[in-house]
C-alpha cells in the first residue's frame, strides 16, 4: 500500500499523544485504506446531484448541482486525460451557462438569468441516509485543480453521516473553499450547526503556488476530538502564534456515542454574494475544477 510521509510538526504543544505522534516529524508515515484515482466515474462509491440531506432540496449559490448524466442537456461530470495527473487522468466537474428557462427538479434558481447554471457536485451519501463511504478518523486528502472564473466556488468538504436525517444539528468541515479570482488565497472551516453549542471556526490560508495554474494537496487529520487543516501535507497555522492550528470538535462524544462517521464532498458551486459579471464573456460561460484523486490514510 501506498504511503504518506507528514512533514509536520503540528501539535506537540496538544495534550493528545497521538496526535502528537501522528502530526510531529517528517518520519511518520501513514498507510492508504482508501483511494479513488479518478480513472473511472465511480457510482459505488459517489452519489451525483443535490448536497445529500432532509432540510432542503441541497442547492447552494447560482448553479444547479447536476445528477449522473447531467441536466438541461449539459454533463458535468467526466473522466479526462492530465498528464499532470498522478495516474494520468483526472475528475472534471464544468459548470455551464444556460442561459435559458430550466426545469432542474426543486432548484430555486430556473427562472432567474443569473442562476441559470449547471455544475456538478460528487459525494459519498445519499439523501435517504445511505452511506457509501464514511469514516470518524484518519487523513483525508484531495489533489486540486482550482478554475480561475469570476463565479467558482470549488470545494472539498465533509458533512457528518447523521445530518442528513437528524439536520437540527450537523458538523461541516470545508477542508478548502476556494474563490476562482484569488489565486493566492482560500478558507477552511469547521461549523457545528444547531443548537446546543453552535460553534465555528475558520482561518484564511495564503499559498505560494497559485492554485488555478497547479495542483496542490488539500487535507485534513481527524483525530479524537482534533481537526488539522493541511496544504501540501503541512498543517495551517494561526496567525497569532505561527503554531499549528488546532481546531477542537466538541460533538467528538456524540459521535463516537452514535458511531456517526464523515463523508466527502467534492464540488463546484458558484458565488452567489459577489456581483454577476456584466457583460458575461463567452469565455466565461464555461469554467472547470479538475480532481487528481482522493485518499483517506490511516
Amino acid at each position: 500500500m501506498a504511503r504518506l510521509a507528514f512533514s509536520a510538526e503540528t501539535a506537540s504543544r496538544t495534550s493528545c499523544a497521538r496526535l502528537r505522534s501522528a502530526t510531529s516529524a517528517a518520519s511518520e508515515v501513514a498507510t492508504t485504506i482508501f483511494e479513488d484515482p479518478f480513472l473511472t466515474l465511480d457510482r459505488e462509491t459517489w452519489a451525483a446531484g443535490p448536497k445529500a440531506g432532509t432540510a432542503d432540496p441541497g442547492f447552494y449559490g447560482r448553479a444547479a448541482f447536476a445528477r449522473w448524466g447531467g441536466e438541461e442537456g449539459f454533463d458535468p461530470y467526466a473522466i479526462v486525460s492530465d498528464a499532470d495527473a498522478s495516474h494520468g487522468t483526472a475528475l472534471q466537474i464544468s459548470a455551464k451557462y444556460i442561459g435559458e428557462r430550466m426545469n432542474v427538479p426543486h432548484y430555486y434558481g430556473n427562472e432567474e438569468p443569473e442562476f441559470q447554471w449547471i455544475s456538478g457536485n460528487i459525494q459519498s451519501a445519499r439523501s435517504d441516509g445511505t452511506i457509501m463511504r464514511g469514516w470518524r478518523h484518519g487523513y483525508f486528502e484531495a489533489r486540486m485543480l482550482f478554475p480561475e472564473h469570476p463565479l467558482p466556488w470549488p470545494a472539498f468538504w465533509f458533512l457528518n453521516a447523521h445530518s442528513i436525517l437528524a439536520p437540527a444539528t450537523s458538523i461541516e468541515i470545508d477542508v478548502v473553499e476556494h474563490k476562482g479570482f484569488e489565486p493566492h488565497v482560500y478558507g477552511a472551516y469547521l461549523h457545528e450547526w444547531g443548537e446546543p453549542g453552535e460553534r465555528h471556526d475558520s482561518s484564511g490560508v495564503t499559498t505560494e503556488p497559485d492554485m488555478t495554474e497547479s495542483y496542490n494537496r488539500y487535507g485534513v487529520l481527524l483525530i479524537g476530538h482534533h481537526c488539522v487543516i493541511y496544504f501540501n501535507r503541512r498543517p495551517i497555522r494561526d496567525p497569532a502564534t505561527g503554531e499549528a492550528l488546532v481546531w477542537t470538535l466538541s460533538r467528538s462524544a456524540e459521535m463516537a456515542a452514535t458511531d456517526d462517521v464523515f463523508w466527502p464532498l467534492i464540488t463546484l458551486a458558484l458565488r452567489s454574494d459577489y456581483a454577476f459579471p456584466d457583460p458575461l464573456l463567452d469565455t466565461d460561460k464555461l469554467t472547470r475544477l479538475r480532481t487528481d484523486y482522493f485518499r483517506v490514510y490511516s
